[in-house]
């Protein structure tokens, strides 16, 4: 996960919270606001376990929201673990790096946002459509839900199997 910063027309800068799935390349969440804290960003995962389950793993820098108290607890609480990335070292987080690449050339420097429910608006449906309808040649040149829903599949079918004998 990773934030990104962008202005709003009235000079206002807003903050967005990006969730990709390393796996599946899925990005997972967009959640705009003027201000998000540590609090609001375990909300955001909250609401990501809740469809998902619990990651085994959170990669992330070492800004405030993400070594603050709140999201080490959410961590311990849900049996995941942080993998913080070195200062100064965005490489090393390079699938949210490159959604954020993607969504400031396909998106914010496109667009004249004028409010916080205009961006989250727009940012949501961006998001529908680079999973639902891009595909990635990582990927096997799938989109992410098709990736995610065939791996899924083929999983289950092999449990399944396993369990039969």
């Amino acid at each position: 996960m990773d934030f990104q910063f962008d202005d709003i027309t009235r000079g206002r800068r807003i903050k967005i919270l990006n969730v990709t799935d390393e796996f599946t390349r899925e990005a997972l969440a967009g959640k705009v606001a003027r201000h998000l804290t540590a609090k609001d960003t375990v909300t955001v995962l909250e609401g990501i376990v809740q469809e998902r389950g619990a990651p085994t793993h959170i990669r992330c820098d070492n800004g405030p929201e993400f070594i603050a108290k709140a999201l080490q607890r959410w961590c311990s609480r849900r049996g995941s673990r942080t993998s913080h990335i070195e200062p100064g070292a965005p490489w090393q987080n390079p699938f949210v790096e490159s959604y954020n690449g993607h969504l400031r050339k396909e998106l914010l420097d496109l667009e004249l946002l004028d409010s916080v429910l205009e961006a989250q608006v727009l940012i949501d449906d961006w998001r529908e459509e680079y999973n639902t309808y891009r595909p990635h040649q990582s990927l096997r040149y799938l989109t992410p839900v098709e990736f995610a829903r065939r791996w899924s599949m083929e999983n289950d079918a092999r449990v399944s199997q396993q369990v039969d004998r």
